[in-house]
């Protein structure tokens, strides 16, 4: 019956538009609506049931065959092994023309395996020189051993002589393996051995064994499957589908989302958890959604405080966040650079840097990167370190975080930092090979030189020792005045320590008929600051003043308010009213130092104070350390203020510079000089630079 309406079904099919007749056509319209009558979920459950029919079907027949396959493949290698063991056997026995042990091997092989068919021996030419089974024995080999027929031999084996050869075939008893050996013995071909062998009958049985439950399996599994489907659709699918529709509401922010579905066992569990998952869920965003929002807003207050300049790209190069920091460093201020290029926004120069980078990061070549540059006008140096953002898998690429530190402090401080010790090495040679030759002149030439050269020797290795002394003493006074040690400020009269300063050099200012002042009210008020270091700067002010002053000049020290302490009045002369002094800013008291010696140009104004920087000129020359200025300005900025200078060639010099009052903070005092440090470090670095 089923035969009959499937060839009805495909007539109807190739003829229904030849005129076929109508009742065909309307059995066919019967079968189309009892199908549309049939639920999806059922017609997919038949769908599905049919697809999985076949693709057991299929599997069940792949199976089969690679059993038939693999059994087959086991005669063809245990018939291939069977031969190569004669050969082997056999093969010398041939070459020494030893038939008789050559019948004996084959016999006893022909006997110890019930699956050999035949045994062939055969010359080069093809002759079969001996055969079993034969009703001969071997003491007759002679006469019946001895074939006069020819064996066809495979044209394959004359092609490769050196490997064996299996082939099958069909006989009315069943499949016979057939392996062919060539025969070689040093080279020499002595003929062929054929045997033929019958498959394993215990192999066979197993094969169809395994046949047998292969087929037993396939059924089962198809049985289980329709069971399965049918369990599924009663059972199983609203439930999943309703958990489900649950799971995309969760998904899509709707915490409200519950299943009733009355349920027990473990689908119950699973449903009854869901409702109360979602419950949690929808209490967590209600209380923590703040939360949520204030976290958000540290987190971009953290970038937007951060010292360093930060980047954020999306995966396509596009910028999604810059903070502002990096927004200073690229002049960025008030522009809108979401969305743009970031490669477009850089300099150029930095930009041709950044390109290859960018990409490969961008295509999943490395994963981050480091980079350093100068750019702008003064140079800043720049170090940009890009890195990739990939989700929790590590997968897929979500964009790039670029951070930008300005290193131009560090290096140039490092720049500086190498300067000094450059130029200190090179101070420190020069007296000391000055010492060494002088010294060495006197070790090895002491009796031959007079007692005026002696003097003179040691003359010269005196002062560069003291020479030495005082460049050593300097460095350790500049360092600890770069150490950031506190240092103990206290009340001061300045004149005593001005007055004593011209003092030490009256009688150096005598020589040079150079005549010394000193300007100074005796009602000044006192300051605070540190004696001996303010001894120190007159010291050295005082004395490069007199190095560099020609004789008859003048070199005067002075010392005033600054600025003025005025005094406000009474609104009216009729009225007491109190008043107070208005001073705006803290007044301090001025330093000056002036002579009116050689005077400096323009060109060593500008590097005055740099560390181990002599003014030489054609009229005089002094030796020095070239530190004193740059202690000087140390000691100075420590207390808070700056040294400044006004200089004319042949017209003179003046040095000054202010220093606190003693009702100023000490506090205060201590951090602007902290400041000060600060910032001579970095002017320095630049001029050295």
């Amino acid at each position: 019956m089923k035969s009959t309406n499937s060839t009805s079904i495909a007539n109807w099919a190739q003829n229904s538009g030849n005129g076929q007749p109508p009742e065909r056509t309307n059995w066919w319209m019967r079968i189309n609506n009892w199908w549309a009558a049939f639920s999806l979920r059922t017609k997919l459950l038949a769908i599905t049931t049919l697809v999985v029919s076949l693709m057991m079907t299929g599997i069940t027949f792949f199976t089969l065959n690679g059993i038939q396959r693999d059994a087959g493949m086991n005669d063809t290698r245990y018939a291939r092994d069977l031969g190569l063991l004669l050969s082997g056997n056999v093969t010398e026995l041939v070459a020494n023309g030893q038939n008789r042990e050559v019948a004996n091997v084959a016999e006893k092989f022909w006997r110890s395996s019930r699956n050999l068919r035949y045994i062939f021996f055969t010359n080069p030419e093809g002759v079969i020189e001996l055969g079993i089974p034969v009703s001969a024995t071997p003491n007759t080999l002679n006469s019946e051993l001895l074939l006069t027929r020819r064996l066809e031999l495979p044209l394959e084996l004359s092609k490769r002589p050196q490997f064996p050869l299996v082939r099958q075939h069909l006989t009315p008893q069943g499949q016979v393996t057939d392996v062919f050996v060539p025969m070689l013995w040093k080279g020499n071909y002595l003929g062929v051995l054929a045997l033929g062998v019958t498959p394993n009958k215990k192999a066979l049985a197993n094969a169809a064994l395994t046949k047998e439950v292969t087929v037993a399996v396939f059924i089962s599994i198809w049985v289980l499957v329709l069971l399965g489907a049918v369990f599924n659709a009663l059972t199983i699918t609203r439930p999943v589908k309703e958990l489900v529709r649950g799971v995309r509401e969760i998904a899509t922010g709707n915490f409200k989302s519950r299943i009733q579905i009355p349920m027990s066992g473990e689908l119950g569990e699973l449903l009854n958890g869901f409702n109360a998952m979602a419950s949690q869920l929808e209490d967590y965003d209600n209380a923590n959604i703040e939360e949520l929002r204030a976290a958000q807003v540290k987190q971009q207050s953290l970038i937007a405080t951060m010292a360093d300049g930060a980047i954020l790209m999306d995966e396509e190069g596009k910028i999604v966040l810059v903070n502002p920091t990096a927004r200073r460093l690229f002049r960025w201020e008030g522009r809108n650079l979401e969305g743009q290029e970031l490669l477009n926004e850089l300099p150029e120069i930095l930009a041709n840097e950044l390109h290859a980078p960018i990409t490969s990061l961008l295509t999943n070549s490395i994963e981050s990167s480091d980079i350093r540059c100068s750019i702008g006008e003064p140079p800043r140096t720049l170090r940009i370190v890009l890195q990739s953002v990939r989700d929790s898998t590590g997968e897929t690429l979500k964009g790039l975080a670029v951070t930008v530190q300005d290193l131009t402090r560090e290096v140039e401080l490092n720049a500086a930092q190498s300067r000094f010790i450059s130029n200190v090495s090179h101070e420190l040679r020069t007296p000391l090979f000055n010492i060494k030759s002088y010294v060495e002149t006197l070790h090895d030439l002491g009796d031959q030189l007079t007692e005026d050269e002696k003097k003179e020797f040691l003359g010269v290795a005196n002062a560069e020792t003291d020479r030495l002394a005082r460049l050593v003493n300097d460095v350790l006074d500049l360092s600890k005045l770069e150490s950031g040690r506190s240092i103990q400020f206290e009340s001061i009269d300045l004149r005593p320590a001005m007055e004593q300063t011209l003092r030490n050099y009256k009688l150096n200012a005598k020589d040079k008929e150079v005549e010394l002042e000193i300007d100074m009210d005796k009602s000044l008020p006192m300051i605070l600051g540190n004696w001996d270091l303010l001894l120190q700067v007159f010291d050295n002010l005082v004395g490069n003043g007199l190095k560099f002053s020609r004789a008859g000049g003048k070199l005067k020290l002075s010392a005033y308010t600054w600025p003025d302490i005025c005094t406000a009045k009474p609104i009216k002369s009729t009225h007491s009213a109190p008043h107070c002094a208005l001073v705006s800013p803290l007044p301090r008291l001025r330093v000056e130092i002036a002579d009116t010696g050689l005077g400096i140009s323009l060109a060593d104004q500008q590097r005055i104070f740099e560390r181990f920087y002599r003014v030489e000129n054609a009229v005089h020359t002094e030796a020095g350390t070239g530190l004193g200025l740059s202690i000087v300005r140390g000691i100075i900025e420590k207390h808070g203020g700056t040294i400044r200078m006004a200089s004319e060639p042949d017209l003179g010099t003046t040095f000054w510079f202010d220093l606190p009052l003693e009702q100023s903070d000490a506090d205060e005092l201590m951090l602007l000089s902290e400041r000060k440090t600060r910032q001579a470090e970095l002017g320095e670095g630049l001029s050295e630079i």
